[in-house]
């Protein structure tokens, strides 16, 4: 019996998942991962601890059967809850209709759960402490070496899967290579992490069911509910400038910023200075490259491949996609891994830059958007559309949120959406958005989808 082997290298959530995929293929899977064992050690690598986990990934999930496992590990979020600059409440902005929305789950706790249940099918075997050096794509070895002893060696399997984050040692070794396009691009925004801990005797200080916002035009703060009754809270700010991160090196500085723009903020957090000054400042990074394949039988997978900043709460999901897409592809093409990996990038490419570029997109309609008044009127407008042409007009968050329609093409119709509507008579706008049910309104809302479909 001839045993297949493959070779991944990165065992974070992507990795993990791929792992799951391929053993239950029947494919003897040994996963390289240069940090220690995050279930035995506290390593989470200063990224976020709160992911939103939506359809995209849902579906990879279901395909394993793991449904029920991560819906009893996530908090369902329909909506985003603003917050604004006097401590009130702005109302809440629903993602999509009755029954749509988002799941806050936690990052560590779902890559413990996709080692595992890898780990239990008996073929997939992770070696940790091991970190990559190079690559020999015309032999398909990798040269690895173990950060504990020091000891190097190679390895050999007929499929190699690079799934080692955004700053992929694979990647690195693949850029040296000729006609290989690379670009990042940093935004002048990074991100600090606090908290906002359970209420005494236990329960949420916040609504549970919502994704909380605290727009301030260049920066913001969020809030994301965990099991525990506490939230996660993520503060995006500028690193240089009148208001960022530069002007903020003693307390006083520090409490006399929240005092200004999150005051009801303040009371929830009692220890949010100290974490300001104990948790990292990160960078917000895009990156694309391409080719993701190297001699049929290499390929960058998750944020190796393309790595987005978080405001759309995609990048796990698109992750998860592209295992969705290889592993349908593999079914298709009967493991013909050359066919298997071109037809791959070729299919993932374009959507891995539309869903780039819709992330930045997304951070300005967080920061300063959702609190706009076109904005807002814009956004009842597409629901009543939707409601009542819910085949024919799709409005952007549903796309990209709640479907498995293409980035590229969810971005391409958002074009033309918002096209659109910078021309419409806003009195009529607001006549739909008012009184959906009159009968002008029932008119407009049919001429106007028939437009907006003319034009994709």
């Amino acid at each position: 019996m001839v045993v297949k082997r493959a070779t991944i290298i990165g065992a974070g959530l992507v990795g993990s998942l791929w792992a799951l995929f391929m053993a239950k293929r029947g494919y003897e899977v040994n996963v390289y991962e240069r940090r220690p064992d995050m279930r035995k050690s506290n390593t989470g690598g200063g990224r976020s601890i709160n992911l939103a986990l939506s359809d995209r990934g849902l579906k990879a999930l279901k395909t394993l059967g793991l449904e029920s496992k991560i819906r009893d590990m996530a908090i369902p979020m329909h909506g985003r809850l603003i917050h604004l600059p006097d401590g009130s409440l702005g109302g809440l902005q629903p993602y999509g209709e009755h029954g749509q929305y988002i799941n806050s789950i936690s990052r560590g706790g779902l890559n413990e759960l996709l080692m595992n249940e890898a780990e239990q099918q008996g073929n997939v075997t992770f070696h940790f402490n091991t970190r990559s050096l190079d690559i020999d794509k015309g032999n398909s070895e990798v040269l690895l070496e173990n950060t504990k002893t020091g000891e190097q060696f190679t390895t050999q399997s007929e499929v190699i899967f690079a799934t080692d984050g955004a700053f992929s040692a694979i990647r690195g070794s693949m850029e040296k290579t000729d006609r290989f396009d690379y670009s990042q691009y940093y935004l002048p925004h990074g991100y600090k992490e606090l908290s906002i801990p359970p209420a005494d005797g236990g329960g949420f200080r916040m609504d549970p069911s919502a994704l909380h916002i605290w727009p301030r035009k260049s920066f913001m703060l969020i809030a994301l509910p965990n099991l525990d009754g506490s939230f996660t809270c993520t503060l995006f700010l500028a690193y240089e400038g009148e208001v960022a991160f530069e002007n903020l090196k003693s307390e006083e500085q520090v409490k006399a910023f929240f005092a200004a723009y999150f005051p009801d903020v303040v009371t929830l957090m009692p220890n949010y200075v100290e974490e300001f000054f104990s948790n990292p400042t990160s960078s917000l990074v895009t990156v694309k490259c391409y080719p993701w394949v190297f001699g049929n039988k290499i390929a960058l997978m998750g944020d190796a491949a393309h790595a987005i900043v978080p405001f759309y709460g995609q990048g796990m999901n698109a992750g998860f996609e592209d295992c969705s897409v290889l592993d349908e592809l593999a079914t298709e093409l009967s493991e013909d891994w050359p066919a298997v990996l071109e037809a791959y990038q070729r299919s993932r490419k374009p959507n891995a830059d539309g869903i780039a570029e819709l992330a930045v997109r997304n951070f300005i309609e967080m920061r300063d958007l959702v609190s706009d008044p076109f904005f807002q009127l814009q956004k009842q407008v597409e629901k009543q559309l939707h409601r009542k042409h819910p085949e024919r007009y799709v409005p952007l968050y549903t796309m990209v949120t709640f479907s498995n329609l293409p980035y590229a093409e969810a971005l391409r119709r958002a074009q033309v959406h918002d096209s659109f509507f910078i021309e419409a008579e806003q009195a009529n706008m607001a006549l739909v958005a008012t009184a959906p049910d009159k009968e002008a309104s029932q008119t407009l809302m049919d001429a106007w989808v028939d437009e907006i479909e003319k034009r994709y």
